[in-house]
């Protein structure tokens, strides 16, 4: 971790409102940790004050006059590559930018709050001061996901063709799976994007996803997702049954669980009051422990990267049910909390790289 010398995590902030720039500086500056060592009104001034100031983490505003953030971001990685954090608003429009930052190298985003609502203020505030944290822990620039060759083979083959997997690992030989349930936070939305992207268009079992999103955030993802993957991926609605090539992105502001009717497993969403003990939203623990229940186990388990242990008891229970895990390992991980979670609780039956995750669920065709 990049400290300053008084061991403070160094701060910049750009965003063109003053109002944004001093509520920002008022959150972060309480905390005897943090030092703000400058601000910038747009993205100019920002690539600037990034080369000249070497912060350990920056602040980004989207947009701003002059240049935009994921303009400033993308310079600012080529020029003083720095742990950023984006700060978007929650709109179809910034929910898409957001995504086209981390896309470009960003550590993760937090919605901007402009609401008076005391409630909504107090979870911005110790949004940015966790997230602020854990982006000056989290691993920093891109692990290749694979080879060259592997991927260039992956991006050349057509969207509606077949893929004839090799022979399971040889902890997984043997296993049989109807679902796979897959949860992730920070560093996630391009992780699960390269995890789905590696699945073809015929994968005979239903998949769903739980990300650690706002409300206005999954819809936007999940069409990003399925303009860029094979399967047919779109954000899960009460009363969806999981099916073959068909991946579902659980909606944020509230919980899914899974039931089984009849012979299939069908979504139902609740309101987070009805299980108030979760913290994040929506819950990958309630998921997983909810489809292991549905399927009596028949199902593979996935974390990948987040901060935190959500997920754990999750894979737990699914364990228990004689369901198979899958975690992604340190090395590829931006945050290592949910998967060392399930490694150091022994509910890991494979921990690889993030690049050959994807290719690992293929193989459960066979």
């Amino acid at each position: 971790m990049l400290m300053s010398p008084a061991g403070k995590i160094r701060v910049l902030i750009v965003d063109d409102s003053s109002f944004m720039r001093m509520a920002i500086r008022s959150v972060l500056s309480k905390d005897a940790n943090i030092d703000i060592v400058g601000t910038a009104a747009d993205g100019i001034e920002g690539v600037e004050k990034a080369i000249a100031l070497k912060p350990d983490l920056i602040t980004m505003d989207i947009e701003m006059p002059r240049m935009d953030g994921i303009a400033a971001l993308r310079q600012i990685m080529a020029k003083a590559p720095t742990r950023v954090i984006m700060v978007s608003t929650l709109t179809n429009e910034g929910a898409k930018s957001t995504f086209e930052a981390l896309d470009a190298g960003a550590v993760d985003y937090i919605p901007k709050n402009v609401t008076d609502s005391s409630e909504a203020q107090n979870i911005f505030r110790e949004e940015l001061l966790r997230k602020v944290k854990e982006a000056v822990k989290s691993r920093f620039g891109r692990v290749a996901s694979s080879s060259p060759i592997v991927t260039a083979m992956a991006s050349s083959r057509p969207a509606s063709a077949s893929v004839t997997p090799a022979r399971l690992s040889t902890k997984l030989s043997g296993k049989k799976i109807n679902y796979v349930g897959i949860g992730a936070s920070t560093g996630g939305p391009v992780a699960l994007q390269e995890v789905l992207s590696r699945i073809p268009v015929n994968f005979p079992y239903g998949i769903i996803v739980g990300i650690h999103m706002p409300k206005a955030f999954t819809g936007p993802y999940a069409d990003r997702l399925n303009a860029k993957c094979s399967m047919t991926i779109r954000e899960a609605v009460d009363g969806d049954v999981l099916k073959p090539g068909l991946a579902l992105i659980a909606p944020g502001g509230m919980h899914t669980t899974l039931v089984r009717q009849g012979g299939q497993v069908v979504v139902k969403t609740v309101p987070t009051s009805a299980h108030p003990q979760y913290v994040y939203i929506p819950s990958v623990d309630l998921l997983l422990s909810s489809m292991a229940e549905a399927t009596h186990g028949s199902m593979l388990g996935v974390i990948l990267t987040g901060m935190g242990n959500d997920g754990f008891k999750g894979m737990q229970l699914l364990k228990q049910k004689g369901g198979v895990t899958i975690v992604q390992d340190e090395a590829t991980s931006t945050i290592y909390g949910m998967p060392k979670a399930c490694v150091d609780g022994g509910v890991a039956d494979e921990v690889l790289p993030l690049g050959q995750i994807g290719f690992e669920i293929s193989k459960f065709m066979v």
